[in-house]
């Protein structure tokens, strides 16, 4: 799958961080003069924050291929209302969450066969892999504790810390895998040394 250029992700487990410097990153990619479109999985449309809701809901008892083509429509929305447009545009895009969680969450963590997530990947974006993404890694439970203490609930909270193991070591493998693209940031730093790392990491790759 080619890499898009000026299209960024940010990957971790639960409580790393993505969401507050997806917005960091973004003001200071502004402040140098760049048009930057901040965005979310599952999410970033209409249709896709309903399926969000299922998605997250902690009463729901979902089967992890529902869960998983669940994750597909809202991508498919996701990719094709906001994202490509925004790309076209020349507009950098940065995401909390894109295909490397499916792979962590619904194929190294639920089991399902990763060729299955391949396959999907190529039907519903065959065109769309993050240029740069950030692995903001930390210890499972160190995560689960910051999102308690923001009283952050939802279905993926109430997993056991074997599951999220599991992610964690997914999201290991695709880094191991992919190390040109995916760049792990140790995210038990403080916000402002993650922040630090991840500028000094883009600008090096952008030079």
């Amino acid at each position: 799958m080619p890499r898009a250029k000026g299209f960024i992700s940010f990957e971790g487990i639960e409580g790393s961080g993505k969401s507050t410097q997806v917005k960091l990153l973004a003001e200071y990619l502004r402040s140098k003069g760049h048009d930057v479109l901040e965005t979310a999985e599952p999410g970033g449309t209409w249709i896709g924050n309903k399926i969000r809701e299922l998605l997250l809901e902690p009463l729901n008892h979902m089967d992890p291929m529902a869960e998983l083509l669940l994750y597909y429509s809202d991508r498919a929305q996701h990719v094709r209302e906001v994202i490509y447009p925004a790309l076209l545009r020349n507009t950098i895009v940065i995401t909390d969450r894109f295909t490397d969680s499916t792979a962590a969450y619904q194929g190294h963590a639920r089991g399902i066969d990763l060729s299955i997530i391949d396959t999907l990947n190529e039907l519903v974006v065959p065109d769309m892999k993050p240029y740069l993404t950030f692995l903001l890694d930390l210890d499972v439970e160190a995560g689960l504790i910051r999102n308690r203490n923001a009283r952050k609930e939802d279905r993926f909270e109430l997993e056991t810390i074997a599951f999220h193991n599991r992610v964690r070591q997914g999201f290991h493998q695709i880094a191991k895998e992919e190390p040109e693209r995916v760049k792990v940031v140790n995210a038990s730093q403080s916000k402002e040394e993650v922040t630090r790392e991840i500028i000094r990491i883009i600008e090096e790759v952008w030079r």
